[in-house]
């Protein structure tokens, strides 16, 4: 399939070059010119040509319409850890509960379970208008093919207008899956969400071109829409326990069979078993701690605090000396929490984005012109490799260690 131009209809207004979005689109002698080894065939100049003066040259790609195109209010997918929902469900909840008020519709919670038990109220407290249920022994744990099944058919019998997914290791196993099934978009790895009030279509942000730029994505056609945002993006709204809503039980048709048997379950933490998302305290590195032996040295000042864990940089982990699970920046993990050490990290603004909302942030770094600084309440300017063991020193005398 090729994308070609009529160049008697075309009029040379150009606007398919600033569409095109990989450059395959010249004006040559005011009239467009498709490279064809350039084209993706996206059809985004098909869209936008005033004059119809584009087709697509090649067999017909079928396009099959989606029965729920026209699909109504915006469910958040409950994930569990402990038989509790995860910080990712409330923090989806909170802004879900604002876009469906803007929007006039309703913020919806799935529950897929061993028991519901009281979690339907709790997921109510945080925002929830209405809690989906589907409960059974087979969903004690989390499993690709079982759960799959049950948001499909959930979306199949009730047809909601998007469904927002944590972007955590589970749900990104689930949300692609989900939409391969119902045959529509998916939005991975969002930074910011927002509504458009009449059409209802939610506008999904997220990092592009290696996290140098954010792009907005629409899904306009296809229901639901759907996206996966990551944990500590939005924060948690307080529980209103005094809030009513409807729950729904619902038993999924048909017995679908479980190709995954879990042996044994390990959690990804790092200090203290602690994961940098949850951590109260994070003593992260950079390029300027010079080799992985040195984040030995964050690792004792991390263990100093009860809930502490360390983290690092892009360059860091492109360095090998810690793994991607710990980078926190737009290409990695959005933290929030209480102190921040940003330790020979220089601050470019794909790592601001990740960390930006901590309470407190102590920068140590060698340029006293280095962007951390800007964001930083407090700042040494020196080696961080000789100035933590000092900082390690002087904490350990006030605790009397």
């Amino acid at each position: 399939m090729a994308m070609i131009v009529d160049r008697e209809t075309c009029i040379g207004c150009s606007g398919c070059v600033s569409v095109c979005p990989v450059g395959a689109i010249d004006m040559v002698d005011d009239k467009a010119q498709i490279d064809p080894v350039a084209c993706i065939s996206c059809g985004a100049c098909l869209h936008d040509c005033p004059v119809e003066a584009i087709s697509v040259e090649g067999p017909a790609v079928e396009k099959k319409e989606v029965e729920n195109k026209d699909g109504m209010d915006l469910w958040v997918m409950t994930e569990l850890e402990n038989g509790e929902p995860v910080g990712v469900t409330y923090e989806l909840l909170g802004v879900t509960a604002d876009l469906a008020a803007k929007a006039g519709e309703k913020c919806c919670a799935v529950l897929v379970a061993a028991e519901a038990g009281d979690l339907p109220q709790k997921l109510i407290a945080a925002g929830a208008d209405k809690v989906y249920v589907v409960a059974g022994s087979q969903y004690v744990e989390y499993d690709t093919d079982l759960y799959t099944d049950a948001v499909c058919q959930l979306i199949a019998t009730y047809k909601p207008s998007a469904l927002l997914i944590g972007a955590t290791a589970d749900g990104r196993d689930l949300a692609p899956r989900v939409a391969a099934r119902t045959m529509t978009g998916l939005c991975a790895d969002c930074t910011a969400l927002d509504i458009d009030v009449e059409s209802k279509i939610v506008e999904w942000t997220r990092p592009a071109l290696g996290g140098n730029l954010l792009a907005t994505i629409l899904c306009d056609e296809h229901r639901p829409q759907m996206g996966t945002v990551r944990p500590k993006v939005f924060k948690a709204k307080p529980m209103d326990n005094s809030r009513t809503g409807e729950i729904i039980n619902f038993i999924c048709a048909g017995d679908v069979a479980a190709r995954v048997e879990i042996v044994s379950k390990e959690a990804l933490a790092g200090v203290a078993g602690i994961k940098i998302e949850d951590a109260e305290v994070i003593c992260s590195g950079g390029r300027g701690m010079g080799c992985k032996d040195n984040f030995a040295m964050l690792e004792e000042l991390a263990g100093l605090f009860t809930n502490g864990s360390v983290g690092g940089s892009r360059a860091a982990v492109d360095e090998g000396w810690l793994p991607h699970a710990d980078q926190v920046g737009q290409s990695g993990k959005t933290v929030t929490p209480k102190i921040y050490f940003a330790c020979g990290i220089s601050g470019a603004i794909q790592h601001l984005a990740g960390m930006n909302g901590s309470d407190l942030v102590i920068a140590i770094n060698k340029d006293p012109q280095a962007p951390i600084f800007q964001v930083a309440q407090y700042g040494i300017v020196g080696d961080a490799t000789v100035i933590l063991p000092k900082l390690i020193a002087k904490i350990k005398a006030i605790k009397g260690m």
